[in-house]
């Protein structure tokens, strides 16, 4: 049997629903209705009409009454005036305004695709008949509101969400998925165990670690640093604020303005502000949304030569992007992250081992240490439909065989995406699969031909002349805050031993033990694990209990026997039953378990 496109069907389960929502609201406007990975959506102004979680199953059912008709689309073409008009006269101001971009872009003709007398305006592909569709492979998920074009200024729309997968079997493995994630939810698990935090008095999107949140961080952080240590990477810590001059060298001023925040006037001081008066002379800053052109003026500050390259900065460096509130969702997606940046600064024989490198230690970081299987995406310029770039053609050109013939000699399976390159270089996009089969944008490696050419960056090569150096943007976690949000759903929230806040929990049996219980734990302490005790008065089970629930990898009993035979009742995460271990024996474990990080 001849493969489904799944994103055909998709596609065209989005304009199946606006024919069923016009069915049962006629006066309905229509926005835009594309597929995307899980599914489809489709936004519409219902007007005053209030439209809720409850209408998904009648409309539902009215795309099946459709569907078990098993018409077909069809294609037409139209003049884009008449379009225009066309649209017009039915009060489709939202098609209206999409005709007249498209005409301000150029076009003369649009496409049109019908099913049943609905005609939408598309530029397809669909499906060619509807019996291709399984019944049961699709269902609608969820209401959400989104603004036309994705801005605050503009209309709040009603978007419906669908689910679409080749058959019934699919649509429940994913299905039973998004239940097991909802078991998982970072957000959920953040606040039973106590990680992290969201104040409204400090501010949406951004986040207030709590000591074990916070503890888990600096281990993730210190572990990275030695691994990027070992690399040959050297460490720059740069400020959060820049002056404008920066960005507006860089570019960011004019390029990146609907993600950065407004500017900070420096020359007068709170004080002054409120009591109204005006510097005589200040200078205007900005928060940083990007860590990279502070470390090419920490380049530039010094003369360089061929020797003494590739240059490698790291630096956990935290930035701030303005995200609109509605988008905002635990760690996933905030406003001030801390990513980790690295730019490699190399020549052009160079290259190809620095970029093998890297793939390299992405690998190792993410399969090998935390566990994920990766899918790999290499983005290129599209040579027949040039955007705007930075940069040389034969630069280009150089970093392109590059990316290639380093994944092709890892044999690395990957996915090449024509033209989705950035303007300013070709990149690799790692994405990670969880343990439950759940994809997420972690890791990228980018090439920057811009900041390069703005800074004016450059080296002495072998002949004593001027070149201009390659750089790699390197960021393998990516931003931590969302690095941990996958990683508390990966784990749910059960941390390796090596990671977790509280690696060892010491419980007394009952008030005659607490005194070896708190000796004990000095003991772990010093030994440089991290621990703490229970020595409450409530019952063994319940502190057990609790510390189950805080999914702490052991918990050490401590009663008569143990005391009098130097052993430890031992419980591992996961496991039933206690064990009884010599506790010079239970040392020796866990030092294999943390050696194996070091």
């Amino acid at each position: 049997m001849k493969e489904k496109n799944i994103d055909n069907i998709r596609h065209s389960l989005s304009h199946i629903m606006a024919l069923a929502v016009k069915q049962i609201w006629p006066e309905v406007k229509f926005g835009i209705g594309p597929s995307i990975d899980t599914g489809f959506y489709y936004d519409f102004d219902f007007g005053e009409e209030k439209i809720g979680e409850n209408d998904l199953e009648k409309i539902e059912s009215k795309m099946r009454d459709i569907i078990k008709g098993g018409a077909s689309f069809e294609v037409s073409k139209k003049d884009i005036d008449e379009a225009i008009k066309i649209e017009s006269e039915n009060s489709q101001l939202y098609k209206v305004d999409l005709l007249k971009e498209l005409k301000n872009q150029g076009e003369n003709i649009v496409s049109y695709y019908s099913i049943l007398n609905f005609k939408d305006l598309c530029c397809g592909p669909h499906i060619d008949n509807l019996d291709k569709i399984d019944l049961g492979s699709f269902k609608l998920d969820k209401i959400a509101g989104a603004y036309w074009r994705g801005s605050e200024k503009n209309k709040m729309l009603t978007r419906i969400y669908g689910l679409a997968f080749n058959s019934r079997k699919e649509l429940a493995k994913y299905e039973n998925m998004i239940e097991e994630g909802k078991k998982r939810d970072h957000r959920k698990l953040g606040k039973e165990l106590g990680l992290y935090t969201i104040r409204p008095e400090v501010g949406a999107g951004l986040i207030l670690w709590k000591p074990k949140g916070a503890m888990i961080l600096n281990v993730l952080k210190n572990w990275f640093e030695k691994e990027q240590l070992k690399k040959g990477y050297v460490p720059v810590i740069t400020p959060h604020i820049g002056k404008k001059d920066l960005w507006v060298t860089s570019g960011h001023w004019n390029f990146y303005n609907d993600s950065m925040y407004p500017p900070l006037e420096l020359g007068q001081t709170l004080e002054d502000y409120q009591d109204e008066r005006r510097a005589k002379e200040s200078e205007i800053y900005l928060l940083k949304p990007m860590n990279c052109p502070f470390h090419i003026m920490i380049y530039n500050d010094d003369l360089h030569s061929y020797r003494n390259l590739p240059l490698k900065y790291y630096e956990f460096g935290t930035v701030y992007r303005y995200e609109q509130t509605g988008e905002l969702g635990g760690l996933t997606r905030v406003r001030g992250f801390t990513q980790d940046d690295a730019h490699i600064i190399c020549t052009k024989e160079q290259l190809k081992e620095e970029m093998g490198k890297v793939v390299d230690f992405a690998f190792y970081i993410l399969r090998d240490i935390f566990g994920f299987e990766l899918e790999i995406r290499a983005s290129f310029r599209d040579k027949n439909n040039q955007k705007e770039q930075m940069g040389s053609d034969t630069s280009w050109d150089l970093a392109e065989e590059t990316i290639l013939n380093v994944l092709k000699n890892k044999k690395i399976e990957y996915e090449l995406d024509i033209g989705e390159a950035a303007f300013y270089g070709p990149k690799i996009d790692i994405k990670v699969k969880d343990a439950i089969g759940r994809l997420w944008q972690l890791s990228t490696v980018q090439f920057d031909f811009n900041l390069p050419e703005k800074f004016n960056m450059k080296f002495k090569n072998k002949k004593g002349d001027n070149e201009r150096p390659f750089v790699i943007h390197r960021a393998l976690l990516g931003s931590l805050e969302r690095f941990m949000g996958v990683l508390i759903e990966h784990y749910a929230g059960s941390f390796p031993f090596w990671l977790s806040p509280i690696q060892i929990r010491v419980i007394s049996v009952s008030e005659t033990h607490q005194n070896y219980c708190q000796s004990l734990a000095k003991e772990f302490l010093l030994a440089d694990y991290r621990i703490d005790s229970d020595t409450s008065n409530e019952t063994v089970g319940n502190k057990v209990r609790k510390a189950i629930q805080e999914k702490i990898p052991y918990i050490v009993v401590i009663g008569d026997n143990e005391i009098k035979n130097t052993t430890l009742a031992v419980r591992e995460r996961g496991e039933k039953d206690m064990r009884i271990i010599d506790k010079e024996e239970f040392f020796n474990e866990i030092k294999e378990k943390t050696q194996k990080m070091k």
